[in-house]
């Protein structure tokens, strides 16, 4: 029996060897563009391979002034000082407002967060963005979140809800709790997003957590 460490298939009877190796279908430079797509959040391997040849095929309309997006970005976007948003300014867009109600500011987990409220259009407030949640078995402490400058955002007056808009997780709920104790001490009305029943949904297709919450929360009708 032949002995290898490479694959071994059979044609006629005979054994031969497959050389991975010898199997590269691009250049290092486009195999590099497919590992990097794949460490982009929604591409696997390939789906990045697709979105690669897309971009190739389309050099001139879409990798170019890509490229040369990226490398703007790369040059300009920052974070901002007050509330930990990103931009290409600091402090950023939404703190310069002067049209955003001072006295109200929503507490996010991630950016991502933040922009999903803003496409909602409900409340022209303030934001502080966290970078996370408390999670104790990953090694996340009170330090490694922007707790200290929410804290210091309070302090300095003016403050007068705190809307806290974290995901209705374990680790979530855990820093809402923590905020709330932190915060205890000073003259601001702590809020939270209402659980419950979403726009549209059927009770039919809700879990049991969800439909406890919605009970626990309903309102006068």
């Amino acid at each position: 029996m032949l002995k290898t460490d490479f694959p071994l298939f059979m044609i006629d009877g005979h054994a031969y060897i497959c050389d991975m190796t010898s199997k590269r279908v691009a250049g290092p430079e486009i195999e590099k563009l497919i590992q990097l797509l794949a460490k982009v959040p929604g591409l696997g391997p390939r789906s990045a391979r697709r979105a690669a040849l897309h971009l190739i095929k389309k050099k001139e309309q879409l990798m170019t002034p890509l490229a040369g997006a990226l490398a703007e970005a790369v040059e300009k976007v920052q974070v901002c000082s007050v509330c930990s948003n990103v931009d290409t300014q600091d402090p950023c867009s939404i703190c310069k407002d002067p049209r955003r109600d001072d006295a109200t500011i929503i507490v996010v987990e991630d950016v991502s967060d933040l922009w999903a409220l803003e496409r909602a259009a409900e409340m022209s407030v303030r934001y502080h963005i966290l970078g996370g949640t408390l999670s104790p078995l990953d090694g996340v402490g009170p330090d490694d979140l922007n707790i200290r400058s929410l804290i210091d955002r309070i302090a300095s007056g003016g403050i007068k809800e705190l809307i806290l808009a974290v995901n209705a997780t374990v680790e979530g709920q855990t820093t809402a709790h923590y905020l709330t104790a932190q915060l205890e001490t000073f003259d601001v009305k702590i809020t939270r997003l209402a659980h419950g029943v979403p726009v549209g949904g059927e009770l039919d297709y809700l879990d049991e957590g969800t439909l406890s919450a919605a009970l626990r929360s309903r309102t006068l009708f």
